[in-house]
């Protein structure tokens, strides 16, 4: 399968640069995913898209401040971190920049102690592809509480506009922290949307899975079934595994809230028959293509996706390839809004 079927044109301008002031005020395109019918509404008609019984599945991972400028204690040099999967005790995956000047042994320095020391301090101590950089951290205090005051939030490379709130970049329902990124179809939500979709008998359920390395990374294989993709780590819990097993069982709806919930849901359904689905963690390497039957993802919710993204592959599983190219050539021609901070797409 060749990786150029998954590609389209999209004009830089529909590429969102900012949250909308509300977060529900985002456009909706409704998609069938068997007819290839296509509505055009707005974010909160996914009210009556759902109903009783339903049961919404929303990735409760909440976003690092993984974003860390400093200098090289050397040179002085600018130099910066994106934090992206803990290892262990002080050591972290991270994308590095400039990666050809930060070799192994390079000590940087992040903030300052008010006598001229840096807070925290990150040793590289190996090197791998693309930008990757294994770092030890060595610090006085809690790690966490230095990265709150230290780092930034980790805005994708194609956002190029400074996000005045960092809680604009995450869902009303974080809880977990440890993602490198936003899972950005829950952007879309608020408290009280959420409590209006419970009150008309739609469940609510929750996984997490810690966005990591691939969301900024492109895919380069020429064939799909070339491409490897990265690994993210997932949990799903008992309350919330009885929630979807017996929804399932009851031939109730289980609809996925973006990408990283799908994914989820579909590596949880690998390792267990339906009917026996139980609590579980570990790592997921996941690729959903064309072709892929879903096991148990019955409807998503997302937003438009970068063209020639496994995650526009995924969708296109789930509707077909012809169903959601004419859709997003559809969303570009009325001119909705991209990526992380743009419009939804409802696929049932």
């Amino acid at each position: 399968m060749n990786a150029d079927w998954f590609d389209f044109e999209l004009p830089e301008a529909l590429i969102a640069q900012t949250p909308l002031q509300e977060r529900t005020a985002s456009r909706l395109l409704m998609l069938g995913k068997s007819t290839g019918e296509i509505r055009h509404g707005s974010f909160t008609d996914l009210a009556e898209r759902l109903g009783p019984g339903d049961v919404l599945v929303l990735n409760n991972t909440r976003v690092l401040p993984a974003r860390l400028v400093g200098a090289k204690m050397d040179t002085g040099a600018k130099a910066e971190l994106l934090l992206l999967k803990q290892l262990g005790e002080d050591r972290w995956e991270t994308l590095a920049k400039p990666a050809k000047r930060l070799k192994v042994g390079t000590v940087i320095g992040f903030g300052d102690n008010g006598g001229g020391e840096p807070l925290l301090l990150a040793e590289v101590a190996s090197e791998g592809e693309m930008g990757a950089r294994v770092v030890q951290f060595r610090y006085s205090g809690i790690f966490q509480e230095l990265l709150d005051k230290l780092g930034d939030m980790p805005l994708p490379p194609y956002i190029k506009e400074r996000l005045e709130e960092r809680e604009r970049y995450q869902t009303v329902y974080s809880k977990h922290q440890g993602s490198a990124a936003a899972p950005t179809a829950g952007l879309h939500f608020t408290e009280s949307f959420l409590e209006q979709l419970q009150a008309k008998g739609v469940e609510l359920a929750y996984v997490t899975l810690h966005v990591g390395l691939g969301t900024f990374r492109p895919m380069t294989a020429e064939r799909v079934e070339d491409h490897e993709m990265h690994s993210e780590y997932y949990e799903l819990d008992d309350e919330n595994a009885a929630i979807i097993r017996t929804a399932k069982l009851q031939g109730r709806r289980i609809v996925a809230v973006g990408t990283t919930s799908a994914r989820t849901l579909e590596t949880v359904a690998g390792r267990f028959p339906i009917g026996e689905l139980e609590a579980c963690s570990g790592w997921t390497s996941i690729f959903i293509y064309p072709g892929y039957e879903f096991k148990l993802v019955d409807a998503l919710l997302t937003n438009f996706h970068l063209p020639k993204s496994t995650l526009v592959m995924l969708v296109s599983a789930l509707a077909g390839r012809d169903h959601i190219m004419r859709a997003y050539d559809e969303a570009v021609e009325r001119e909705y809004r991209f990526f992380s901070f743009g419009d939804a797409m409802f696929i049932e």
